[in-house]
């Protein structure tokens, strides 16, 4: 009984420790016990995060812009009146 219990222990051991090497635990590891490479991975990691919402943004609201224009070309009652009303208001916004 001990021994298989022994055995199946082993086991489990053995393949935490592949699981470790899999993801790469000693890596992370390394990274943790310097810190100015740790401050260095995550500044790029925000950096790349950063420039990847300005973009998407940028593209989804250029989307928008594009959708809008074509719903006001379509000239649909209620929409078109919508989209008019907000193009008073920046319009008037932006007189001096």
């Amino acid at each position: 009984m001990d021994r298989k219990v022994d055995t199946t222990r082993e086991r489990k051991f053995a393949a935490f420790c592949d699981y470790l090497e899999r993801i790469r635990f000693n890596d992370y590891v390394d990274m943790t016990n310097n810190p100015w490479r740790l401050l260095w991975v995550n500044f790029i990691a925000g950096a790349a995060r950063g420039v990847g919402f300005a973009f998407g943004g940028s593209l989804l609201a250029a989307f928008l812009v594009y959708l809008l224009s074509q719903i006001a070309i379509l000239n649909l009652p209620l929409i078109s009146e919508f989209i008019a009303e907000i193009v008073r208001l920046v319009s008037k916004n932006l007189e001096p």
